[in-house]
């Protein structure tokens, strides 16, 4: 999901934060190539500040009283929006689990969570053999998370065993068919076969072979779905599935543009031609699909 800027919130001492930066730096290095590298890392670094449409949209499921709620932070990564969870609610009641498959990641939320003096209970451990009884939470987060999974299927099915009745999932998959991959920035290369496009990547300097990262991060590891065949699979765990991006347009709501593009948006959301335009930018264009999954 796209990174949005919330209010400025104060770091912690100086030899935490230096020693946060140096956790973090190993697992960036390998994206050394992107133009914004720079303002990339700096992201990173302070990435609970740059959660604002996700927490919109945590909010949004969990309404006003989050008093006695239990939520999964499931491929929390970094720790940057289970600490925001923790800044926002930690104080309300929300009962708050992350878990990564990442060990030094793990140490990193933890990190993260210390320099407001917090804990962030976050577990290792596989999304496909989650560690949790059946019916235990009301709403998992997984972003940017099931493209790395040994098995996406496994990891939509564990979901479904341990959401209470009408629990939902906020999650994210990139589109098979976009037209600029979201990992590699590359354009068309999901449109090639994999043996031409991984040499692609490679002779671009875009790889991430040789990093730390172990997640099944190479291009042709990577699953990647069409809206029909996800939708296919979310359903078949037993979930109803609904577009965020479409959801959000039709009510109004417009994220990430400005000027004449916003303009345009809505001037075609008017015009009642907005689903089969949004269709066809989802089959070719859209980079990841945004996603709500609810238990039926």
């Amino acid at each position: 999901m796209t990174e949005q800027t919330t209010e400025h919130i104060s770091p912690g001492d100086p030899a935490l934060e230096a020693g946060l930066a140096a956790a973090i730096d190993p697992w960036l290095a390998h994206m050394t190539w992107r133009k914004d590298f720079a303002q990339w890392r700096e992201r990173r670094i302070h990435q609970e500040q740059y959660q604002q449409a996700n927490m919109k949209d945590v909010a949004r499921v969990l309404g006003n009283n989050v008093a006695g709620k239990s939520m999964l932070d499931l491929g929390a990564g970094m720790g940057g929006l289970s600490v925001a969870l923790l800044l926002e609610y930690g104080d309300k009641g929300l009962r708050l689990q992350s878990m990564d498959y990442n060990p030094d990641y793990c140490r990193i939320a933890r990190l993260r969570a210390r320099r407001y003096g917090l804990t962030l209970p976050i577990t290792v451990g596989a999304g496909e053999h989650l560690p949790y009884p059946d019916g235990s939470f009301d709403l998992i987060t997984c972003l940017d998370v099931l493209e790395h999974v040994a098995s996406t299927g496994d990891v939509l099915v564990e979901m479904r065993r341990v959401l209470k009745p009408g629990g939902t999932v906020l999650t994210t998959i990139p589109n098979r068919r976009a037209f600029r991959d979201p990992h590699y920035h590359l354009p068309l290369i999901n449109w090639l076969p994999r043996p031409l496009a991984e040499a692609i990547v490679r002779r671009s300097g875009h790889s991430k072979s040789g990093g730390p990262l172990q997640d099944r991060q190479e291009l042709s590891e990577l699953s990647t779905y069409t809206w029909g065949a996800f939708k296919r699979a979310a359903e078949d765990a037993g979930f109803d599935v609904r577009d965020q991006v479409l959801w959000r347009i039709r009510r109004g709501e417009i994220r990430q543009l400005h000027g004449w593009r916003r303009a345009a948006l809505s001037f075609v959301r008017k015009s009642g031609l907005i689903d089969p335009l949004y269709r066809l930018y989802r089959y070719g264009w859209e980079g990841t699909y945004q996603i709500a999954l609810r238990v039926r």
